[in-house]
């Protein structure tokens, strides 16, 4: 499959994330070929993918199709295609259906997917949030399960129908069971005759000693108190042992220094479960590491190097959650870099900066990643933000995080349409408590 029909230097960027986009922009208007591969034809904005789940959103508002996007940027050409392999000897990337992208330079941004823990049974019971796809299996779930408990009479059923269990405590899942108690309580009442969705539990279910553990403990200990205020149970300290169509296990460790069992165990009756605990990298990355004999971390990612070269392939360069990077700052031990865009960003604007300098022949730098800090939001007013200023650490809560965390999406947003009919569904919601969003095509249960 060629591609570019000329002699300029073919720089193949594979995935049209946060890492691939900023990739190909810094290369416009260098004197080099781009193929942009990805096996969907759209930038997702992921931060707001939980939106489209709780049918706050549409998914065309968080969505901009690739082609569109580098509609002026003639040096690139954009392909859709699902990449299985890489073969670094050849010089070529494989595509599923055949296709083959010969490349001078590779920039890989695969990005990540779901992470069960060993325990891969469970997604059939428990799916995760990457893809547009996701976010349409969680809402169909989350009306449905409104619509079974309607038709229940049954109380033990009706009370399981009306149970939702948000698994991880990160941003994502501290997100999706505020937005969860607000459906219930404030857009679904007055719509049933049989229950009221106001009495629906929700349950953010944490392994770890607190929710949002990359922020301070102070702003952690907000957001639980916001999300109870909301009428989520936040259990923290609790690990999840199995998941089915019925429920899910819970283990509690006992405490220290306690005596007899060592933990204790119980079961939520659910039929809706949301995973947000754990993400591995893309298996591209396995393949890459076969093909490189590159170093993987635990999770599946490749070792770089500080420019984010691979080790004996430096016209190889991974980025986002693909690369198991470090921050080289100076004067400072290098430091891991977060799996969060706007690492994602920095890495691929920095990686395609390297291949212009490898092109020109003068010598790559390590990568330093800007940390400007932390939000997520809770509900409904509801915030904590964490970001970094000349004077300190900015540290708030509350209604102006909310504002603040708000209008920062908005700007973040692609696309100056899709900002404008976010802010005015946001508006629109805000003010009628309503989401307009809740369609779903398949209504018998899986």
């Amino acid at each position: 499959m060629a591609t570019q029909n000329n002699n300029k230097p073919r720089v193949v960027i594979v995935g049209a994330g946060f890492g691939g986009l900023e990739a190909t922009r810094a290369l416009a208007g260098a004197d080099v070929g781009i193929t942009l591969v990805d096996k969907t034809n759209h930038h997702l904005f992921q931060p707001l993918l939980y939106q489209v789940a709780t049918a706050g959103l549409s998914a065309p508002a968080i969505a901009a199709p690739v082609r569109h996007l580098f509609r002026t940027q003639a040096n690139v050409t954009s392909l859709l295609g699902d990449v299985t392999a890489i073969d670094a000897r050849a010089r070529t990337v494989l595509l599923k259906d055949g296709g083959v992208l010969p490349y001078d330079h590779l920039i890989v941004a695969a990005g990540a997917t779901h992470s069960y823990f060993g325990h891969d049974e469970w997604a059939a019971h428990a799916p995760g949030l990457k893809t547009l796809e996701d976010a349409f299996e969680i809402r169909r779930r989350i009306l449905l399960a409104f619509e079974q408990a309607e038709r229940e009479t049954d109380a033990e059923r009706r009370a399981a129908w009306l149970t939702f269990v948000v698994i991880g405590g990160g941003p994502t899942g501290v997100e999706m069971a505020g937005t969860l108690a607000e459906i219930a309580r404030d857009t679904l009442p007055g719509e049933f005759r049989h229950i009221d969705p106001a009495k629906a539990r929700v349950l953010l279910v944490e392994g770890g000693p607190r929710v949002l553990a990359a922020m301070p403990e102070s702003l952690s200990e907000s957001a639980r108190r916001q999300l109870e205020k909301l009428g989520v149970e936040v259990r923290t300290g609790a690990r999840v042992t199995g998941i089915d169509g019925s429920g899910v296990e819970v283990s509690v460790p006992a405490p220290a220094g306690g005596s007899g069992d060592s933990s204790s165990n119980y079961r939520i009756g659910t039929h809706c479960v949301v995973w947000a605990a754990g993400v591995a990298a893309s298996p591209l990355g396995r393949h890459l590491a076969e093909a490189t004999a590159c170093p993987l971390d635990r999770a599946g990612r490749l070792l770089v190097e500080p420019d984010l070269g691979l080790p004996g392939h430096p016209e190889i360069s991974v980025v986002g959650d693909l690369a198991a990077a470090k921050s080289h700052a100076p004067g400072q031990e290098p430091k891991p870099v977060p799996g969060v865009s706007p690492a994602a960003k920095q890495m691929g604007r920095h990686a395609a900066t390297m291949v212009l300098c490898r092109i020109a022949g003068l010598p790559t730098e390590p990568f330093r990643y800007r940390d400007y800090g932390n939000l997520a939001t809770i509900g409904r007013n509801s915030a904590v933000v964490d970001i970094a200023s000349p004077l300190g650490p900015l540290r708030f809560t509350g209604f102006p995080a909310w504002l603040f965390w708000l209008f920062a999406h908005i700007y973040f947003l692609i696309g100056f349409r899709n900002r404008i009919v976010v802010l005015i569904d946001w508006a629109s919601a805000y003010w009628s408590k309503q989401r307009y969003a809740r369609v779903v095509s398949d209504i018998e249960p899986r």
